[in-house]
């Protein structure tokens, strides 16, 4: 890549290179940081165990709600910066790289930005929602990975986008084959889901993600500047 390419990746993009690198620093430290005496790990809080957050909840709707259940509820967004090996770290930076670059070029940084956000908030309640007495801690960015395939699913409804091409692909690519992409991906968490396989993998939160970006595009985003009605 040019160095001109590289200053302007940076310059479109470094909000999520941003995003990105802080991931990557966290994980760092989750295997740096071994348990304590107690066997306990400096990031367990941070991840979202579904009882907890309910019960959160329900405390919050009764005013009796403290520190304590204002850090379950807040693990909601923080459990999306954790991740449980390299290869789920990998995987899931790959895929926000490709849809959350389509976001911000769209609809620039502060969309990409709140899409993040509220995409991962999103995915983690549904996980909750979907396994409401479940004391098995849940982590990773997925949620708000699906958020931006479900977003960008969204947009293509809406409008004529142009053929996106996001660096490290070497050509252009069809809106309707990343829509295609994104559709698939969530059949196979729904299928998943309904299937009751993959303990190990939240397809709650995958499909609460995904609906909740698509939801936001389809029926708040601005047009993008690049983009045709459709």
């Amino acid at each position: 890549m040019s160095t001109s390419r590289t200053r302007w990746v940076i310059h479109k993009q470094g909000p999520l290179l941003g995003l990105i690198g802080l991931m990557v620093v966290v994980f760092v430290f989750q295997q740096a940081l071994g348990p304590n005496a107690l066997g306990t790990r400096w990031f367990d809080p941070l991840m979202t165990v579904p009882s907890k957050v309910l019960a959160a909840c329900v405390a919050l709707r009764n005013g009796t709600a403290g520190g304590t259940e204002s850090r379950d509820l807040f693990t909601l967004l923080s459990c999306a910066f954790l991740h449980a090996d390299i290869s789920h770290l990998v995987y899931n930076m790959l895929a926000l790289w490709l849809f959350a670059a389509l976001a911000a070029d769209l609809l620039g940084n502060r969309w990409m930005l709140l899409l993040f956000v509220t995409t991962a908030l999103g995915g983690s309640l549904c996980h909750v929602l979907l396994n409401a007495d479940s004391m098995v801690p849940c982590l990773g960015a997925s949620g708000a990975v699906m958020g931006f395939e479900g977003a960008y699913l969204g947009l293509a409804t809406r409008f004529r986008l142009p053929e996106p091409q996001v660096w490290p692909m070497a050509r252009p690519i069809p809106p309707s084959h990343l829509a295609l992409l994104a559709l698939f991906g969530v059949s196979m968490d729904y299928f998943g889901l309904m299937g009751g396989g993959g303990a190990r993998i939240a397809f709650g939160a995958h499909i609460g993600g995904f609906t909740t970006g698509l939801f936001l595009t389809a029926l708040l985003a601005p047009r993008p500047q690049a983009a045709r009605a459709g």
